[in-house]
């Protein structure tokens, strides 16, 4: 079994920080591609960033210039780091992560629980 725990979610004000955090444990072999996604409500899940094993990032262009991923791998966990927030950065963000399972033949997507991150004007 693996999981993904996301914290670090929370209310800020407009301008403000957050950095949201997300451990992946279980019985892994390998992870590869580790991301973060969000949703507004009555919106589609979106990318917000993604990082490879090697550690190459790409990010959604509205958060480019305030967001930055990084990653652990000793620890399998995965950060956002959020600058300069906005109100239309609220929704819940989803930890998203492609690990191959010990006994697994191919690696497949596991997500989170998701955690909120709320920005008020």
């Amino acid at each position: 079994q693996v999981q993904l725990v996301e914290s670090g979610g929370g209310l800020v004000q407009a301008g403000g920080s957050l950095r949201v955090s997300c451990t992946a444990s279980g019985s892994i072999f390998m992870t590869n591609r580790m991301g973060w996604y969000r949703q507004a409500p009555g919106k589609q899940r979106e990318l917000v960033a993604g990082i490879t094993s090697g550690g190459n990032t790409n990010y959604a262009d509205s958060v480019k210039g305030r967001f930055t991923i990084s990653r652990d791998n000793a620890k399998n966990t995965v950060y956002l780091q959020m600058n300069s927030l906005k109100p239309e950065d609220t929704g819940a963000y989803y930890c998203n992560a492609e690990i191959r399972a010990w006994g697994g033949y191919a690696a497949r997507a596991y997500w989170g629980q998701g955690t909120q991150v709320t920005v008020s004007s």
